[in-house]
């Protein structure tokens, strides 16, 4: 009865077929998963760049690695199985290499895409689970030679690779509108609209490397420990109210917590923008003008070219870059070490609550 008296629209709407609605769904969902292999392809080359050029800041948390992403069929969410031979070309139930890096040890024993992946120092590749099976795979072998069988137009090759030593830290990427990049200290997430406010891999190797010198800096022991003198010192203060018959539910300790976890968080995010810059350059990439990854971020938050509460304004990170690279570029004309100036003496990481970018 309610709604007899509600007002529709007085347009005269096409009518859309179900079948027509249903195959441009199928079209769209190709696109999109076509175009998020394309994205983690690219980011799966900056990263690999980055995680190898760097593995001596990683110090013990290093893996052997070989530069290549395969996935089947199953290993796919359910809702794009149907359409991941159109998409992707996966026409077998068999690991198949969708993604190989340039100059990767996979790319320099010719493994290409398409080739489809039988085992790998004789045990069988799985078809659930395969990048984390060859990661675990890689870092109980070490730096020693592996022998990948493979399939390529229907004949069985067998191929030897020489891994190479890198950052064991994995790096997503995770298809999201927001711009945003963060780490949990034991995985690298980027967002897929940072792919594209970086618009060239010189910014995207910078907010790469902007994470892994979260990890490498200890910026989470440093805010956990921070964090804990704050919860502690509000604690007294309940403690004191408690004494007066004042019961506050820790109130003071948890408040202090937080505060104590944001201080230095400004200060954390421009060393990690100033140590990633080194960790880009030292992978080859021009740092020289990724400064507008900022500017062109801005404009997607237009609230952090004014405000710094746990991160710098993008001004700030703008000039800073800017300068950064000005440095590099004096150290590479004067063929000194690309170092970071670093003043205080390393500390171990430990994880703590994720830290992002913006």
């Amino acid at each position: 009865m309610l709604c007899a008296a509600c007002v529709g629209p007085s347009a005269n709407i096409p009518a859309l077929p179900a079948d027509d609605v249903a195959a441009e769904r199928r079209r769209q969902e190709i696109a999109q998963l076509r175009d998020y292999y394309a994205q983690m392809r690219r980011l799966d080359t900056v990263a690999f760049r980055i995680r190898t050029a760097n593995h001596a800041d990683c110090k013990e948390r290093v893996s052997s690695q070989i530069g290549l992403l395969a996935v089947t069929p199953q290993s796919l969410p359910r809702k794009y199985r149907s359409f991941s031979a159109e998409a992707l070309n996966l026409t077998s139930a068999r690991p198949t290499v969708i993604s190989v890096v340039e100059g990767s040890p996979a790319a320099v024993a010719g493994i290409v895409t398409g080739d489809e992946l039988m085992t790998i120092n004789n045990e069988p590749v799985p078809a659930t689970g395969t990048p984390d099976w060859i990661g675990g795979l890689l870092r109980s072998n070490g730096e020693r030679q592996v022998a990948v069988v493979l399939k390529r137009d229907g004949a069985d090759r067998t191929i030897e690779v020489n891994p190479v030593i890198g950052c064991a830290i994995p790096i997503y990427l995770e298809a999201n509108s927001e711009v945003n990049a963060f780490t949990d200290y034991k995985r690298i997430v980027i967002y897929s609209s940072i792919l594209r406010i970086a618009r060239t891999d010189d910014q995207l190797a910078v907010i790469v490397g902007h994470e892994l010198a979260h990890v490498n800096m200890g910026h989470y022991q440093k805010k956990l420990q921070n964090s804990l003198l704050g919860e502690f010192g509000g604690a007294l203060v309940d403690g004191g109210f408690m004494l007066g018959g004042i019961y506050t539910g820790r109130a003071f300790a948890n408040y202090m917590g937080k505060v104590g976890a944001r201080a230095f968080s400004v200060a954390f995010e421009r060393e990690a923008d100033y140590v990633g810059a080194y960790y880009a350059a030292r992978a080859g990439y021009d740092i020289a003008g990724t400064e507008s990854a900022w500017s062109a971020m801005a404009m997607e938050n237009p609230n952090s070219i004014r405000l710094a509460t746990t991160h710098p304004t993008s001004p700030v990170r703008f000039l800073q870059m800017r300068k950064v690279a000005e440095e590099i570029a004096d150290k590479k004309r004067r063929d000194l070490p690309l170092v970071p100036e670093i003043k205080l003496t390393e500390v171990d990481a430990g994880p703590v609550a994720p830290t992002d970018i913006h």
